[in-house]
């Protein structure tokens, strides 16, 4: 019995270690993330994704951060996966449709300034 115990806490072990050493984590700057609101549906939609770990948004930082399975997915699918959502991630560009289905709230301080005629 106790063998048996044994063998199945190191088997545990052994796995918990090989999925923290494929795990990797990343914050990305999400300047469009100003309000409770953009976190809740930023953590909500985007704990989903294939390969994420974990997400947590920081609405007063302006970042996400994603802890994220190496094998089945990388940065720039993130960051992707932010922009088709809505928002600015880094460099890429929030998809602009996307962005006018945000709720009013969280397009207030990321719009862009009316053009002058």
């Amino acid at each position: 019995m106790k063998t048996i115990l044994l063998t199945a806490l190191l088997l545990i072990a052994f796995t918990m270690a090989s999925i923290a050493q494929q795990t990797k984590k990343v914050v990305i700057k999400t300047p469009g993330v100003q309000c409770e609101a953009c976190k809740t549906r930023i953590e909500n939609h985007l704990a989903h994704e294939d390969g994420v770990a974990s997400v947590k948004a920081d609405y007063r930082n302006h970042t996400v951060t994603f802890v994220y399975y190496t094998d089945r997915t990388n940065v720039e699918n993130l960051k992707t996966a932010l922009a088709n959502l809505g928002y600015d991630a880094d460099d890429v560009t929030a998809d602009p449709d996307a962005y006018k289905r945000l709720p009013i709230t969280c397009q207030h301080l990321t719009q862009p300034a009316p053009s002058k005629k």
